[in-house]
């Protein structure tokens, strides 16, 4: 078996190393630079978070991806300076991501969806909103969706997307919300002894705000009633109690003044020929 001859080689090894040297020493020192410059790009995004109050999820998601993209972007530059063809590698990529893309476009408008939420704050854990029919309070925020606490208390699963697509009310944001009901009397109450009665009510309740001050309107000549519009003003976290609870003791304060609350009639006038 024939030695392996190194001096056979050794002109052509040289050759290699003094062409590719300047090439892997420029490849090396850039590198070093990227991964200082990756860093400080970090820090200030971090400093930036920070400063604006960025929720913590989308402040770890944003730092992770800044680092892997421009890694990635890092890694292709110095193989292409070393003489690497990075032409298939970009196409590959490129295709590869365009196919995830494609295959999860709803999760990806989720994603999306939660990033806008964080970023913007249209409402906040404990929020009392209403999206997509459904109403509840906001249990947590993620970063696809958004877990509501309906008055039922059952747990609603809302995808992010669809709530920055889509209409939305936030009931808390002004720090207080009216309460709309509305109380049929008979027209043969007296109409302001009646809305004496609801009033002492809602200004017995400690819950009840006096500014914006509670009001009873008449709403409606209905078939069988005339219908009050009760409107008490409160906080948003209280909003079920007194809902519930004026109601209830308005039927009662009615008894009490003497004031009746019609069922449904109906006049019928029979004519003799």
């Amino acid at each position: 078996m024939d030695q392996f001859d190194f001096k056979e080689y050794y002109d052509d090894i040289v050759a290699m190393a003094i062409s590719y040297a300047p090439k892997l020493i420029l490849a090396l020192v850039v590198l070093f630079i990227g991964y200082r410059i990756i860093k400080m790009l970090e820090r200030l995004l971090k400093s930036w978070a920070l400063k604006i109050n960025m929720d913590p999820a989308l402040q770890l998601f944003s730092v992770n991806l800044l680092r892997w993209t421009l890694k990635v972007l890092l890694f292709i530059a110095v193989a292409d300076m070393i003489g690497v063809k990075t032409t298939s590698f970009v196409a590959i990529v490129g295709a590869a991501g365009l196919a995830v893309g494609l295959a999860l476009q709803g999760t990806l408008a989720n994603f999306a969806g939660g990033v806008l939420l964080m970023v913007f704050k249209p409402y906040k854990v404990g929020d009392l909103i209403e999206s997509q029919g459904v109403l509840g309070n906001v249990k947590e925020i993620q970063i696809f969706n958004t877990i509501l606490t309906t008055p039922e208390n059952k747990t609603a699963v809302m995808p992010n997307g669809a709530i920055m697509n889509n209409h939305m009310i936030n009931f808390t944001t002004e720090g207080k919300i009216r309460v709309d009901l509305k109380i049929g009397v008979s027209y043969k109450a007296d109409i302001s002894q009646a809305r004496k009665a609801i009033l002492s009510v809602m200004e017995a309740d400690s819950r009840v705000l006096k500014s914006p001050a509670p009001l009873v309107a008449v709403a409606e000549l209905g078939d069988s009633s005339i219908v009050l519009a009760v409107r008490p003003w409160c906080d948003p976290a209280v909003y079920w109690d007194v809902y519930f609870e004026t109601l209830e003791n308005s039927k009662l304060a009615l008894d009490q003044a003497g004031v009746s609350i019609p069922f449904p009639q109906l006049d019928v006038h029979m004519i003799q020929k």
